[in-house]
């Protein structure tokens, strides 16, 4: 199958160096539609959907492909490569950053810059370590096993503490019909796959510089999540949005976009 419908790929911009814009867990493209406007004139805005999410080609999805985040990261690596783009601004958002974290290693030379919007390489505590995910392992159980039994439901009450902003209805509504919107077989695979996974030891090896975007408050990625990361990745910045939710590229497009465009705007971080 043609990589370009079966990622549903969208193609704008007037620029010559690829932004390739990633969304996260029950969301799609459209997540993005009022960031991409701010780097048309300078970029080759490319969007996508993960193969299960949006107008990707359902009939795609392998759940042993899928079953880790490699997968969906094998996909980024080959749209970057039938489309021949080369020196890459990837921005992922939420766990689509960590998949952003695993395409820069598998293929280094296709990055220029990674920016990381609410990231997370483990969601659940490690208190061994002294990491905190956010989550203690029971909250994740309760969490999978509320989403399996009753995806709708879930999605009705989750998406509005995900978006974070109780004054703007309208922000939980449409996160909520996206998650709706999703195949919830799907959407319960890939909520696995995300909150169950462990990226730490991949955050070391990434030659690329990144920028990491984290809100001053969000219960799926607190603050102290994008703070480890910063620290464990060689080329990494970090930046807090005078906002709060997980979304912000929804609840506070211009500050995502600002703090986006002034990072590429910047001259490269020192790489040796």
């Amino acid at each position: 199958m043609d990589v370009l419908t079966r990622n549903n790929v969208k193609v704008g911009g007037r620029g010559r160096q690829p932004m390739l814009f990633a969304h996260g867990f029950g969301c799609d493209q459209n997540m993005w539609r009022f960031v991409t406007p701010r780097f048309e004139d300078r970029y080759r805005v490319v969007l996508f959907d993960h193969v299960g999410a949006g107008g990707s080609d359902l009939t795609a999805y392998d759940p042993e492909k899928y079953a880790t985040l490699e997968g969906y990261a094998r996909d980024v690596v080959e749209i970057c490569r039938s489309m021949d783009l080369r020196d890459v601004v990837y921005v992922g958002h939420s766990v689509s950053a960590m998949i952003g974290v695993l395409a820069a290693r598998m293929a280094p030379e296709l990055f220029d810059r990674l920016v990381l919007v609410g990231p997370s390489p483990r969601y659940v505590d490690d208190a061994a370590n002294g990491y905190v995910g956010g989550f203690s392992e029971a909250d994740i159980t309760e969490l999978l096993d509320s989403l399996d039994s009753n995806y709708l439901g879930w999605s009705s009450a989750m998406a509005p503490v995900i978006m974070g902003h109780p004054d703007e209805p309208a922000l939980g509504a449409e996160l909520t019909e996206s998650f709706c919107r999703t195949d919830p077989e799907i959407a319960r695979r890939f909520a696995r796959v995300t909150f169950l996974s462990d990226n730490r030891a991949d955050l070391e090896s990434v030659p690329v510089p990144t920028l990491v975007l984290q809100t001053q408050q969000d219960v799926i990625a607190p603050v102290a999540v994008g703070e480890y990361v910063r620290d464990h990745m060689p080329h990494a910045t970090l930046v807090l949005l005078d906002t709060t939710g997980h979304c912000p590229n929804l609840s506070a497009p211009e500050q995502t976009a600002d703090a986006i465009d002034d990072w590429v705007r910047g001259p490269l971080p020192a790489t040796a």
